[in-house]
């Protein structure tokens, strides 16, 4: 028998941009299986992500703060190879299968809506550095959409316009290592890191990331 949860979910539906077209496309694959199962062990969501038809991933995490960080790791963790756009949804979400899992309700109607939403960016010139949106369902409450959308919109525009290299130098501080560590894996000194995080806006990704954890 179909179970609706009677709380919200934070849900998250996602698929890679324009991996069809790579000449590498195993290699694409492999990588995005690493990055999800990197997730999986990082966040353990209460509904792993998981890979479904071609690339399109899917998953329920425990809270908004946790799906937003989520999404910003996997998208460092791709780049500059592969994007990925992603929606997060805010909803109840009904079980209409434990096993196999299948599942549907307004928390999965509003992550769609996101994704869609991230496609239509892609149409207007503005907005086409934004990967990322989140909906609520209608029906309920939950975090303000608009300015979850202003923080991702923000966040998304730098991380776009990253060099490779300043790509690096966000991952690896988001992975909590020291900028002398990183300034010797890329063979640059120390204050060319730190002048890449302050002029990048690194600083700011990596500021706005730790407020946005506790949604």
């Amino acid at each position: 028998m179909a179970a609706m949860n009677p709380e919200a979910s934070v849900t998250v539906i996602g698929d890679l941009v324009g991996s069809r077209l790579r000449a590498d496309r195993a290699a694409v694959h492999a990588r995005f299986e690493r990055a999800i199962d990197a997730l999986n062990t990082e966040y353990a969501p209460p509904v792993p992500l998981r890979i479904g038809l071609g690339d399109e991933f899917q998953g329920i995490f425990d809270t908004l703060g946790a799906a937003i960080g989520a999404t910003l790791r996997l998208r460092m963790a791709l780049l500059p190879d592969v994007d990925v756009r992603q929606g997060i949804g805010w909803g109840r979400v009904l079980v209409l299968s434990a096993e196999p899992r299948v599942e549907d309700g307004p928390g999965w109607w509003a992550a769609r809506a996101a994704i869609e939403t991230v496609e239509s960016y892609e149409r207007k010139a503005p907005l086409r550095a934004v990967r990322t949106a989140y909906v609520a369902a209608d029906d309920e409450p939950g975090p303000s959409p608009g300015l979850v959308n202003a923080a991702l919109m923000a966040r998304d525009q730098v991380v776009t316009g990253l060099s490779e290299r300043s790509v690096s130098v966000l991952d690896g501080l988001m992975r909590g290592k020291r900028q002398q560590d990183i300034a010797d894996e890329l063979g640059i000194s120390p204050s060319a890191v730190s002048q890449r995080v302050r002029a990048e806006g690194i600083g700011v990704v990596l500021a706005a990331d730790e407020l946005l954890r506790d949604l």
